[in-house]
């Protein structure tokens, strides 16, 4: 194992992002109380259009303003409503953030969407993904990278007792790379993009953002070691989605730090939320068969579930927060 220091204290825990609901400062009071050593900047997609994570991401692009069309974010040729919005329910809860955590002095983690998924989801204004485009996809790169270096420095000024840890959601990395984003048609795919191409853009934004950055990946098949690459310092994954350890294995030894995703975004058909103990038993168990020290495991391992709690009660989001939680102090203890 490497000495490399991770930007999160030992035994943490946090969120992927979203929770359930519309008020942003009950979401933050959640966070804030549940998750004390590494709080996120809750994402509300119920809130609606600007909220979700396409939209709220749209609305941190330079000079490329984006809108709905048919129920789909495109970009567009000129800013209008659609933009508006996105950036004023941002502004708003960096605001709330401010008023609610302004002598915190720990890590706070933001997220947006990564540069692979946006081009596999934004369409350009003639139609088609942005993806068909290598000239559009290497634009969107750059306007994002801008926009996530602003949006750093935004944060950081509303907290200036903070650091800032960035998470990049890229759930559809692994089909960009194996070609399999599909046509408006729905009769064909897109090129795949190369993993080197697709690595020199995630390097570029996470270069550009100034800040530790993970890379959040809620699929199958993460490409591990396309994420080691682009200088992230970590890597936030479903565990239940994992299929292969020895990858998982080579990552975690060379350093990268690991969002453990050990709690289930949705409460299973017979049961509530789990307990403390579960979750750590289970992130204890990966760490055993990947065969590292346990002294390691509460610093380079942040608790979190599976993946966002958008779709979950607010009462079950709550107690799966409180669960991480617990699960990483336990951790910490061993």
């Amino acid at each position: 194992m490497t000495d490399q220091p991770w930007p999160w204290p030992a035994g943490a825990a946090t969120g992927i992002g979203s929770l359930p609901g519309t008020d942003i400062a009950e979401a933050q009071r959640v966070v804030l109380g549940e998750l004390p050593a590494l709080p996120h900047l809750p994402e509300l997609p119920a809130r609606g259009p600007g909220a979700d994570l396409i939209g709220r991401t749209g609305g941190l692009l330079v000079e490329l303003p984006v809108e709905l069309y048919a129920a789909r974010w495109r970009i567009a040729l000129r800013p209008g409503r659609d933009l508006r919005r996105a950036r004023d329910l941002m502004e708003r809860d960096l605001d709330q953030l401010a008023e609610q955590a302004e002598a915190y002095a720990g890590p706070v983690k933001i997220q947006a969407g990564g540069p692979l998924t946006l081009a596999a989801v934004l369409e350009l204004p003639i139609g088609g993904r942005m993806i068909r485009d290598p000239g559009a996809v290497r634009d969107l790169t750059g306007s994002l990278a801008e926009g996530l270096r602003r949006h750093v420095e935004a944060v950081a000024r509303r907290l200036p007792r903070a650091s800032v840890l960035l998470q990049l959601d890229e759930p559809s990395l692994p089909a960009v790379l194996a070609g399999r984003i599909s046509t408006e048609s729905g009769f064909g795919t897109y090129r795949a993009i190369e993993a080197g191409v697709a690595g020199a853009l995630l390097r570029d934004v996470v270069e550009a953002a100034g800040v530790p950055t993970v890379v959040h990946c809620c699929a199958p098949d993460v490409p591990l070691e396309l994420i080691r690459s682009t200088g992230a310092v970590g890597v936030a994954l479903d565990l239940g989605l994992l299929t292969e350890l020895d990858p998982l294995g080579e990552a975690l030894d060379a350093g990268l730090g690991l969002l453990a995703g050990a709690a289930p975004a949705l409460p299973p058909p017979a049961g509530g939320a789990p307990t403390s103990a579960q979750v750590a038993d289970r992130v204890r168990k990966l760490w055993d068969r990947l065969g590292f020290p346990r002294r390691q495991l509460a610093e380079q391992v942040v608790v979190t579930p599976a993946c966002g709690l958008a779709g979950a009660t607010p009462q079950y989001a709550r107690a799966v927060l409180a669960a991480c939680r617990d699960a990483g102090r336990r951790l910490h203890e061993d």
